[in-house]
């Protein structure tokens, strides 16, 4: 290993705190000030196919209660899907909607948590804001163009997410010259979009969509140059939670990838993510606090260890 190396390996993993240009947000019935904190986003998916569970919240009472259990778990935020990323058969709008609607409605009733509604669909974002949900988080980039209308014409934000694909379509063998590069022209450019379309800067959200249509080596890459992403000046939200990129580069099964997941979600942080989209909670919010300690930005809970008189 050569000075150069040594030198590029310690400037990546060097801590960076992002140049947010709006740091204190208000997300619904919550205020977050992304200088100092990082939210954790559950994830509860009505699906009987999705990624993770298999289905286990498919149910509309499995998929409330695991909302609940969230929410109880420390969960600052919990997304809400009700049609999987991956590649398959089409979910009808209508049948999204309803998965989803009473999911939100349910959880909005019993809890002021910030709610966020996984869909690419603007129909599907209107019912769910008016359910409650206070954010839209679009996997798609934005390939429905009313979506951000409908998100400009209410008080929600939205999250975008780069992926190049069309929605539940195939892109085999991705290719990028420049991953982390190419990702941040495409987010600047439908950060321009929204911003036409009348979202206010304040109420946008980015994310880099980690293996959406990008190899392990790609999401590798994406997670250690994740400060180019976070330089845009935008709170960046992470979906890194038992993806295939940690399966692959640690040789685990779906349910075996909660080390590897926090490790990725931790690293993240400390390159400026202020967002990260999990599944396993309570681990993930002791993690995160842990950091935020670290670094500077939260004080522990309490302080007691050789502090008095008495060695404790």
């Amino acid at each position: 290993m050569t000075a150069t190396d040594v030198k590029t390996g310690a400037q990546a993993s060097a801590v960076f705190m992002p140049p947010l240009t709006s740091s204190v947000r208000t997300i619904g019935a919550h205020t977050f000030d992304f200088s100092r904190q990082v939210a954790v986003m559950a994830i509860v998916n009505r699906t009987p196919d999705s990624f993770y569970d298999g289905g286990r919240t498919f149910a509309l009472d499995r998929a409330v209660e695991a909302s609940l259990r969230a929410v109880a778990e420390g969960a600052d935020w919990v997304d809400i899907g009700g049609a999987p990323f991956a590649p398959g058969l089409a979910v009808p709008v209508e049948e999204e909607a309803e998965r989803v609607v009473p999911v939100v409605a349910a959880l909005r009733a019993a809890s002021d948590v910030v709610i966020s509604v996984d869909t690419f669909h603007a129909e599907v974002a209107r019912r769910g804001i008016e359910a409650g949900a206070t954010v839209i988080n679009d996997t798609t980039g934005l390939s429905d163009p009313e979506l951000a209308h409908v998100v400009a014409d209410s008080e929600a934000t939205l999250v975008i997410t780069h992926s190049l694909a069309s929605p539940r379509t195939q892109y085999p063998r991705p290719h990028y010259d420049d991953v982390a590069a190419e990702i941040a022209a495409f987010l600047r450019e439908r950060i321009e979009r929204a911003l036409s379309a009348g979202v206010p800067e304040e109420r946008i959200v980015i994310d880099p969509g980690h293996d959406l249509n990008k190899n392990t080596l790609h999401s590798l890459e994406l997670t250690r140059r994740l400060r180019e992403i976070a330089e845009i000046g935008l709170p960046t939200l992470v979906a890194l939670s038992n993806k295939d990129f940690i399966g692959e580069t640690l040789d685990r099964s779906r349910a075996e990838r909660l080390e590897g997941s926090l490790a990725a979600a931790v690293f993240c942080v400390t390159q400026g993510a202020r967002i990260v989209r999990v599944h396993e909670v309570a681990q993930t919010v002791a993690a995160v606090r842990m950091t935020e300690a670290i670094l500077g930005m939260r004080e522990p809970a309490y302080t007691r260890h050789n502090m008095g008189d008495a060695n404790e």
